[in-house]
């Protein structure tokens, strides 16, 4: 078996989350949170679409963790970001988190926007 050394640059996998926050990179974000290639910031949460937008062109593939149950994106929300070409796959934060994580290893071009549990 060969093994290779993952490098994240900037991207840090999530290491953890419990009720309310999420643990990136080492550092502890409460609240809902967005990272991705330029690393873990705050987010204030499906109203907040200009940092979801911004990152037309720079991925390939948005993982958005609804909480602790999958649910649907709001509409409108779901329209800009289509309009913006950008993929967005609702699903679980727990499942959102672990997808991110392996794809994140394998070097693709992903972002996480996520809603704590």
């Amino acid at each position: 078996m060969r093994l290779n050394e993952v490098e994240y640059n900037h991207a840090q996998p999530v290491e953890g989350y419990g009720p309310g926050f999420f643990r990136i990179g080492g550092q502890v974000i409460e609240g809902p949170v967005i990272t991705g290639a330029e690393g873990p910031q705050r987010w204030g949460g499906f109203e907040d679409t200009a940092p979801l937008l911004a990152l037309a062109g720079e991925i390939d593939v948005l993982f958005v963790g609804t909480g602790t149950e999958i649910a649907h994106l709001p509409d409108d929300l779901d329209r800009q970001l289509q309009e913006a070409g950008i993929a967005a796959e609702p699903m679980s934060s727990p499942a959102a988190c672990r997808t991110y994580n392996v794809l994140l290893s394998e070097g693709r071009r992903i972002a996480l926007a996520m809603i704590p549990v």
